[in-house]
């Protein structure tokens, strides 16, 4: 009697095989990369990419990070129209321009610098954003540019200026173009200091190499979200360099907040409230 009942309960082998064919789509789930606990895809895009479970941040696309911060509609793009060029004809196993075309594609994207005019809790700002899934978030000449600008859009209209990073540094194809960039914006920075006008910078992971070696260090306000690397090299050029192990958590935000590196650490679901007063600080004629 119990080998039949077993045999009952077994499903036939052709509604197996439907079952498998019915379950849930893995596109619908995504791994937590820091306690595994397996998150419904539109919780996860609800929550910001914060991890419901530890509450890990995961990567957030450069238009999502846009309507975080600023206001409803409110954002207006600016020199959306520029393009990268290959100067140096440059291929390693792939041509550059085979890879700035599959990236554009990939994030629908230029490329990996969003800017704008916009406004945060009804105060005027000129804000911009990496996008790290295009080619890394590396800086260029196009995203030099767009940065450039848009210290010059801040000095030229008063408003104050913020940045949120996410980039593995200088873009190799374009070479010593590439780094140029690191003065070039830091140069258009110090016209905002001149003028007494705030520059916010928020670093998110990563945040490295030259991008981190410039402008994205020279914030008025320098914030950075919860466990993000930032660093101008990695460990193991500075352990192979240096000859000695490096410190545990070595070049995460927590480290340099303790090491006076950074103002403060905020969880992205605080991140706006936490600029909106910062400005209101920042921009008041009294103080």
């Amino acid at each position: 009697m119990s080998e039949s009942r077993r045999w009952f309960e077994q499903a036939p082998p052709e509604l197996q095989t439907r079952q498998k064919r019915v379950s849930p789509s893995p596109k619908l789930w995504v791994k937590c990369p820091e306690c595994r606990k397996v998150l419904y895809k539109e919780d996860l895009a609800e929550n910001w990419q914060v991890c419901s479970g530890c509450g890990h941040h995961l990567r957030l696309a450069a238009t999502e990070r846009i309507r975080l911060l600023v206001d409803e509609d409110s954002f207006v793009r600016e020199d959306g129209e520029l393009r990268s060029a290959d100067p140096l004809s440059f291929v390693d196993s792939k041509p550059y321009p085979v890879r700035l075309a599959r990236a554009a594609q990939k994030t629908g994207q230029p490329d990996a610098f969003i800017s704008g005019s916009a406004t945060m809790d009804g105060i005027a700002v000129q804000v911009g954003v990496f996008d790290f899934r295009f080619m890394g978030g590396s800086m260029g000449s196009v995203v030099g540019e767009l940065v450039t600008r848009l210290f010059e859009r801040a000095a030229e209209k008063n408003q104050p200026a913020i940045v949120v990073s996410a980039s593995g540094g200088a873009r190799m194809q374009e070479g010593v173009l590439s780094l140029m960039q690191m003065a070039k914006t830091c140069a258009a920075l110090a016209v905002l200091r001149d003028k007494n006008i705030p520059y916010i910078s928020v670093l998110t992971h990563p945040t490295t190499g030259g991008v981190a070696a410039s402008f994205s260090m020279l914030g008025d306000l320098i914030i950075a979200e919860p466990e993000a690397f930032i660093a101008f090299a990695g460990p193991r050029v500075i352990e192979q360099t240096i000859g000695q192990a490096l410190p545990e958590g070595f070049q995460t935000s927590e480290y340099l907040l303790e090491h006076g590196l950074l103002d403060s650490i905020v969880p992205r679901g605080e991140l706006r409230d936490t600029i909106v007063r910062a400005l209101r600080l920042l921009t008041d004629p009294i103080a």
